[in-house]
């Protein structure tokens, strides 16, 4: 297959540091030149892939600073590019939203959404018009089945398993690890109220977006004391690893519909259960009592401590490699472009023998 994939501006493919959606589109795109396709990757032009790369600004828009003039520039410069190009691909997947609904119907290529992310209330009509273009959930708890949404499958982010060292035993002091973005709905302050009220030595590391600045300014700056609570930074791949393997548990104390979580799998990949409250997609990820716990509140969480250690680490890291993984998301992957072109197909077959017929009536 010649595929298109389009991937967001904002990081570099794949991220340097933080970047789920980057991570996800680094890790098809090559895993499908590995087997046999064509696949021209859109993204910002320091991206590392093993597909043809079309440069779509010169490096990660948030890295360069991009202002808010500029972002809409180079997405409209992106998505002409792709779309200018529609008849030489076979497919298009685009993991980048809403902004690609008005190109879909100017071409005849077939064109598929992942929907990474929650749809904001204040945009929900521009998909309720678009329901009808062919869209992939990245868990069943993300579907917005309100909207109506032409849903093709749900495809599971994967992992790639061999790039995480397994742990079998967590560090000794002991100590509790959190890792995402210093963000509300992240819970960042639940993880360091769980660690206060058990006196466990709590390590996180995460990104700090703008606009959540002020919250952890106000809200976690003033917890951390470098001793029981220490904040990292933003951390890479290789800085990850470790944090994640050598802690008992990793905390994702979510306050929001999390649609997919990719930490999650990272932990249970290199041997660390989780504990998480029961939210969006943790019930689809995480096996409650076997992989780690899911719970409803602070106190859940704080109790399910007590109970940590009859997790079988190596039993995380089966679930990751039978559910999570790379190989077998693009599988999946490859099952939905197959079927999009063969209902493609039948489409054309179906016009062009309406046409057949139609020049019969009127000879």
């Amino acid at each position: 297959m010649k595929i298109a994939q389009i991937a967001p501006l904002s990081e570099r493919v794949p991220p340097t540091a933080y970047g789920g959606t980057e991570i996800i589109v680094s890790l098809l795109t090559d895993e499908l030149v590995r087997r046999g396709h064509e696949v021209t990757l859109f993204a910002s032009g320091d991206s590392q892939t093993l597909a043809h790369l079309e440069s779509c600004c010169p490096k990660g828009l948030r890295e360069a600073q991009a202002s808010s003039v500029e972002i809409p520039v180079y997405q409209s410069q992106q998505l002409n590019r792709v779309f200018n190009q529609a008849g030489e691909f076979d497919l298009i997947h685009s993991h980048i939203g809403e902004v690609v609904f008005p190109y879909v119907n100017r071409v005849e290529t077939p064109t598929l959404h992942t929907v990474h992310g929650i749809i904001p209330a204040q945009i929900e009509q521009l998909w309720r018009d678009a329901r009808q273009q062919n869209f992939i959930s990245i868990s069943n708890s993300q579907r917005r089945n309100d909207l109506q949404l032409n849903y093709l499958a749900t495809v599971y982010n994967g992992i790639d398993t061999d790039k995480y060292h397994f742990y079998p035993q967590p560090d000794n002091p002991p100590y509790l690890a959190f890792l995402g973005r210093m963000s509300p709905e992240k819970g960042p302050q639940l993880a360091i109220e769980i660690a206060k009220r058990t006196g466990w030595h709590l390590k996180m590391a995460g990104k700090i977006d703008p606009v959540d600045r002020e919250f952890f300014q106000n809200r976690i700056k003033p917890l951390i004391d470098g001793q029981q609570i220490e904040f990292l930074g933003e951390f890479n791949h290789q800085q990850k690893c470790p944090l994640l393997g050598n802690a008992v548990a990793t905390l994702f104390p979510i306050t929001w519909s999390e649609p997919f979580g990719l930490v999650m799998t990272e932990s249970m990949a290199v041997g660390t259960p989780v504990i998480a409250i029961a939210m969006g997609s943790t019930f689809e990820v995480i096996e409650d009592g076997k992989t780690g716990f899911l719970c409803h509140n602070v106190e859940e969480c704080i109790a399910a401590l007590d109970r940590i250690r009859e997790i079988d680490r190596v039993a995380c890291r089966d679930r990751v490699e039978a559910k999570f993984s790379v190989e077998r998301m693009v599988d999946d992957y490859e099952a939905v472009y197959q079927k999009l072109l063969t209902k493609q197909s039948l489409d054309n077959n179906r016009v062009t023998n309406l046409a057949v017929d139609n020049n019969r009536l009127t000879a």
